[in-house]
């Protein structure tokens, strides 16, 4: 809404959207903490049917594990708290509007990344956390010094995107697969030898 509309609204509307969905994120994480207890994890939310090719399929679906739980918890809550700390840090800036829709955009990203059910939708979560991170580094893209250091996060990202990518050839390549349990589960049939665990 920012990032479509932030220039027509005021400060304080620009203000009001980005904190209050951050804020809904994090009040929705402590409804599933609540929940803990009853929930039985790893929870797996289907969602859509991606991509089907004969035996391979990926779904665009989430996952939820302790791990990812206090992540969430993590993610939203200090995103919370970002927001609600950048309304007074960015309020005479002018580009008030385009940095609340680059944070909404890094947290959302993040959200994807710590709660994808595959590693193809965990990567688009790092792809979109890559691009936010560029985006809000070179914030005042006019200073020489933010240009460079966007450049530099964005190439570096890059070489991080190339070794994911081979990760992601070599599962379906070995396991016909990208989901995490199918993957973890292919891996624990290997040989320790492949694996690379040491023999005592």
């Amino acid at each position: 809404m920012n990032g479509f509309f932030g220039r027509r609204f005021s400060k304080k509307a620009v203000a009001s959207v980005a904190v209050i969905f951050s804020g809904s994120a994090f009040v929705m994480a402590l409804n599933v903490l609540t929940h803990f207890s009853s929930l039985t994890l790893p929870y797996v939310e289907p969602g859509i049917s991606w991509i089907r090719s004969g035996d391979f399929h990926v779904n665009f679906a989430f996952y939820l594990d302790q791990l990812s739980l206090l992540m969430l918890m993590v993610v939203t809550g200090v995103g919370f708290l970002i927001h609600i700390y950048s309304v007074g840090y960015m309020w005479d800036d002018d580009g008030f509007y385009r940095f609340f829709s680059y944070l909404n955009l890094f947290m959302f990203f993040m959200l994807m990344l710590i709660l994808a059910n595959n590693y193809l939708v965990m990567f688009i979560g790092w792809e979109g956390v890559g691009l936010a991170s560029y985006l809000l580094i070179g914030f005042y893209f006019l200073k020489d010094s933010a240009a460079a250091a966007g450049k530099k996060a964005f190439i570096t990202n890059r070489i991080g995107d190339f070794g994911f990518l081979i990760a992601l050839f070599l599962m379906i390549q070995h396991f016909k697969s990208l989901d995490f349990q199918k993957v973890a589960a292919g891996v624990a049939q290997l040989p320790a030898e492949v694996v690379g665990v040491p023999e005592f």
